[in-house]
């Protein structure tokens, strides 16, 4: 596929799942966005902003277990400072999901306060929960739900119908299919899309990916490639230079004594997915 990656992931379902949305969203009180926090620039959808049509947001930072400590609190300071409320999870361990219905009861304290003038103290508040694929949105709602009210899959696109989630504390949520954008123009949303496995690897070449993330990791988390690998001093080095130096240290060779760097490639990308480089995250906040 050579050096240059165009990545154009928009299957039929993805334009029906774009319908559902605007077509629901008037029936909630406020958007739940699920985002990686190892990725938060690249798996927010830049249509969910015209999309949740002006309604009170809730940033979902999910994964942070595997992402840079200190990067996810400049995305928490960033997201809070242009007026949403955030909430860092891991789905995994559980880790910050029992705090969700109190977070959605702070971001509509005023809905509520007006439900209560009116007598309405009982109200349910309804929540729309959207995000790309397989960013653990489904594994999100199931530890609020603590049951498995939604499918859960490590394969993108599985979460399809439409589905109401009562989740107790007076909140219910409205499930939705992984929802991406017609076109990756930045590259490197593309790229860190196929790192994390929200875009399917097959539909980009498995070495060059590999290279790519070499670089990033050179660039980002250079003490990662020494540690795990054996690389000493990185830098300068090309991306797939640095695979094919992993590939002969993991002894991945194939006949004549050349390196097997598409399986380097793929041990990598399973490495990183598995957080066994480390915590890390491969996007900066623009701002704080």
């Amino acid at each position: 596929m050579g050096g240059e990656m165009t990545v154009q992931w928009f299957p039929g379902h993805m334009a029906k799942a774009r319908r559902m949305v605007s077509e629901n969203v008037k029936l909630v009180d406020a958007v739940c966005e699920v985002i990686d926090a190892r990725v938060p620039r690249s798996s927010r959808n830049p249509e969910i902003d015209a999309l949740a049509a002006g309604k009170p947001r809730l940033i979902i930072l999910n994964r942070v277990d595997g992402a840079d400590p200190a990067v996810t609190r400049l995305w928490s300071a960033y997201f809070r400072k242009n007026g949403a409320q955030v909430l860092e999870t891991d789905c995994k361990s559980g880790k910050g999901t029992a705090a969700f219905t109190g977070a959605v009861r702070e971001l509509l304290k005023d809905k509520l306060a007006a439900y209560a003038a009116k007598g309405q103290t009982g109200r349910t508040l309804r929540v729309m929960v959207l995000g790309i694929p397989n960013v653990g949105k489904s594994s999100f709602i199931n530890r609020v739900a603590r049951r498995r009210a939604a499918e859960a899959s490590d394969r993108p696109g599985v979460t399809r119908g439409k589905q109401w989630i009562n989740v107790g504390g007076g909140v219910e949520l409205l499930d939705t299919p992984g929802l991406l954008w017609p076109k990756f123009d930045d590259k490197a949303v593309g790229e860190n899309l196929a790192f994390t496995g929200a875009v399917r690897d097959e539909i980009l070449d498995t070495e060059t990916l590999g290279a790519r993330l070499c670089e990033r990791l050179r660039d980002l988390y250079p003490k990662s490639l020494t540690d795990r690998f054996g690389i000493e001093d990185p830098q300068g080095m090309e991306g797939f230079e640095i695979l094919e130096k992993c590939a002969r240290r993991r002894g991945f060779l194939i006949s004549g004594g050349e390196t097997d760097t598409e399986r380097m490639a793929k041990v990598l990308l399973d490495e990183f997915r598995g957080g066994r480089l480390g915590r890390m995250t491969l996007d900066g906040p623009p701002e704080v």
